[in-house]
């Protein structure tokens, strides 16, 4: 098994120092909350526990989503997997990401327990894929919504205003210039092309355009693979996820004593999960997606004391317990693979 974890890379000195000032910030984000654990400690004893059972219950729903998406994302190439086994792929695979490898790591353990056939290695290959896809697409749109929402109905300071705006622009340019992409293929590959040689020069490594035109080739092939109304499973897949995802975090507001209107709901959550996904050095994204999403509630009138204990447990509850459960599961599903 020892095989199949990613051999962690010594960073580049450019890659020392964005890491360095990607921590550094989340760390002077996150420090300041500490002043308010008395409080916290006083709202985390008045949580009623049924209220909490439900946010782990809503939890359960949501990986549930996450092994349906999976399931479904496999029977578009005819590849049959039960929905327990596609969600310990999923518990399992976020387990390996985390210490071996973040995203690619994660996606090459997906295709490792999926692949049964040597010929035809098209749907694991997509399924190792298109889940973030569509994760992040739906991320983006409730970011998208829950920004506008704040902007037209709340009372934003100019300052608020214009920095929710900026966000809004710069998530609605990104998810134009991935439909671009999608309809002018040629172009985008010439375009990524340039960009990743450029980018590899300034880190002095040697460019591999052969690999970076594969991955393009496979992430449209992904998006492909939904056409002719072959995206409803999968996509209800995904929603099913964000929404029990949402829930888990609604239910700890409601067990806090605070419950907060939809637009705030959304724009407190979609946000720092992007942040932490971008943040593809920091595993989990870990310490970013805890920081900015404690600053943006704060920001928007939750107190202080019950943000902390919001966004900590559904950290907890959403990530650290999932992760301790997938790491047992890869012994199981590394088992009986081709390579195992």
């Amino acid at each position: 098994m020892s095989s199949f974890f990613l051999e962690l890379k010594k960073y580049h000195p450019l890659k020392k120092i964005t890491f360095l000032l990607i921590l550094g910030i989340a760390v002077h984000l996150l420090l300041p909350q500490i002043t308010s654990l008395e409080h916290s400690w006083q709202v985390l004893n008045s949580m009623p526990t049924w209220l909490v059972g439900l946010a782990f219950f809503a939890q359960a729903g949501s990986y549930l989503g996450s092994g349906y998406l999976l399931k479904e994302i496999l029977m578009l190439s005819q590849e049959a997997i039960s929905l327990l086994r596609s969600v310990f792929v999923v518990l399992g695979s976020a387990s390996v990401g985390m210490v071996a490898g973040g995203m690619i790591g994660s996606s090459t353990a997906i295709f490792r327990w999926t692949n049964k056939k040597d010929d035809h290695p098209e749907g694991p290959i997509i399924a190792s894929i298109l889940p973030s896809i569509l994760n992040n697409l739906l991320l983006a749109l409730i970011s998208l919504f829950g920004l506008a929402h704040l902007i037209i109905v709340h009372n934003l300071s100019k300052t608020q205003i214009i920095a929710f705006v900026s966000i809004t622009c710069f998530l609605g340019l990104v998810i134009g210039l991935g439909f671009l992409a999608l309809k002018f293929r040629e172009k985008a590959t010439d375009f990524v092309l340039k960009i990743s040689h450029k980018f590899k020069k300034i880190l002095n490594k040697t460019s591999d355009p052969d690999s970076v035109r594969e991955g393009l080739i496979n992430l449209f092939s992904a998006w492909d693979s939904l056409k002719n109304n072959a995206w409803r499973k999968p996509f209800l897949g995904a929603f099913i996820n964000v929404l029990f995802d949402m829930l888990t975090l609604y239910f700890l507001f409601i067990a806090a004593g605070h419950r907060v209107s939809f637009g705030v709901l959304l724009t407190g959550y979609g946000l720092p999960l992007l942040l932490g996904k971008m943040a593809f050095m920091i595993p989990g994204g870990v310490g970013v997606i805890e920081s900015s999403m404690t600053g943006l509630y704060t920001g928007l009138g939750v107190p202080q004391a019950v943000t902390v204990v919001v966004v900590l447990g559904y950290r907890i509850i959403s990530f650290w317990i999932p992760l301790l459960l997938g790491f047992p599961l890869i012994p199981f599903l590394d088992r009986g693979t081709k390579n195992g």
